[in-house]
């Protein structure tokens, strides 16, 4: 059985077709046989399907695909699985272990008539006890100011709210041509993080991010620092 996975720089990618590349894995026996990753080879009606099936593959996992590709696939005998998001490594494991389940799909394309989720006020609890928080900033540090948008932001502060330890994390999805916000919160899902603070979150990033059980709390702007210590005061109201 091979299973190919829509791979963007070591997670599962957002679109099925509008990856970087795939992950094929051949697996026998719950024993991974064969990896490798090819090339996206392009993204033409009907073409990946074909592709695909003339390599054996039986699953195709990716973030979102609409319904006419689906049926596309399914006519080739390959299953989508789909609402799949995180490392591909992890996703394997749980592929190979029977536990993976899909999810919502996180495709954009056919949620133009959604709402956008709306932006949290700075005074409810923002994050579960024990859980750290990710400030977008500009800088490295907390004397940094707010970087305002949350998927090009230039760093990540991963902070412990108690200790105020931290670590800065530089995006390395500031210049992505596409999918910048669905890579970046698959990023920031893989800390132990429970909110996020930022001046803007586009509405597939906040998808991705609600999924993992994080909140957003949108429309801040200053140094973080200031923003940090006026959380923290109205937490421990």
């Amino acid at each position: 059985m091979k299973v190919a996975i829509s791979t963007d720089q070591g997670y599962v990618s957002a679109h099925f077709g509008r990856c970087a590349s795939y992950t094929i894995i051949e697996i026998h026996e719950g024993k991974i046989l064969n990896r490798e990753e090819i090339p996206n080879p392009g993204h033409q009606p009907g073409f990946l399907p074909q592709f695909l099936s003339e390599k054996g593959v039986s699953f195709i996992i990716a973030g979102g695909m609409g319904p006419r590709a689906q049926g596309l696939f399914a006519e080739k005998n390959i299953q989508p699985i789909i609402g799949v998001q995180g490392p591909v490594d992890e996703v394997i494991e749980k592929f190979v272990r029977q536990e993976l389940e899909a999810g919502e799909d996180l495709c954009g394309h056919k949620h133009h008539g959604d709402q956008h989720l709306p932006s949290h006020s700075p005074h409810p609890h923002i994050h579960p006890k024990g859980k750290k928080i990710c400030i977008t900033a500009q800088g490295y540090d907390l004397e940094a100011e707010l970087d305002p948008s949350f998927g090009r932001a230039r760093y990540f502060l991963i902070i412990d709210p108690e200790t105020l330890d931290y670590e800065a994390l530089r995006n390395p999805h500031t210049e992505a041509s596409q999918g910048a916000g669905i890579q970046t919160a698959q990023l920031i899902s893989s800390k132990d993080v429970g909110a996020v603070l930022t001046g803007q979150c586009g509405p597939n990033a906040q998808r991705v991010l609600n999924s993992a059980g994080i909140r957003i709390i949108t429309g801040l702007s200053g140094r973080v620092r200031e923003i940090l210590s006026q959380y923290k005061s109205e937490e421990d109201r």
